[in-house]
């Protein structure tokens, strides 16, 4: 089996999706907010798809600016393994879909089937300095 776990990341909740394989949803989409008990209970449904499938899923959503921080740190902590896609990619997969549904939860179910099509590589942690340098690129582009 190869799990996966999609969120799609709003600001102050997320919609969760899991897939245990290929084609292979598991359970029905739902929220959690973005407060300790909401990730609290996330971690919780990760651990319960890893008991199912015997493998620790990866976590895969989109960039979303400051939205999508309180999760990731949360689960960086926790050490679970986060892929986080630039908007574009899974833009251009949902607009191949023939079906032109814009809701939270089927953008979740769209990201584990991104997962699944695409090869990811997984997020890494960017340093200060290297944070640092870009901000003052981007100050130095505006001036």
């Amino acid at each position: 089996m190869n799990p996966v776990i999609g969120l799609d990341v709003s600001k102050g909740e997320s919609q969760i999706q899991a897939f245990l394989d290929k084609g292979k949803p598991y359970r029905k989409s739902f929220k959690v907010s973005h407060t300790l008990e909401g990730l609290d209970y996330l971690v919780q449904f990760i651990e319960e798809v890893k008991a199912e499938t015997g493998k620790k899923p990866p976590v895969i959503l989109e960039a979303t600016g400051h939205y999508q921080s309180p999760i990731v740190h949360y689960l960086e902590e926790r050490g679970y393994l986060l892929i986080i896609i630039n908007p574009l990619i899974s833009y251009k997969a949902k607009s191949s879909s023939l079906r032109k549904v814009k809701t939270d939860a089927v953008d979740a179910y769209l990201l584990c089937e991104l997962f699944y099509k695409e090869e990811l590589e997984p997020y890494k942690k960017r340093g200060v300095q290297l944070l640092n340098l870009r901000n003052l690129t981007r100050q130095h582009e505006n001036i």
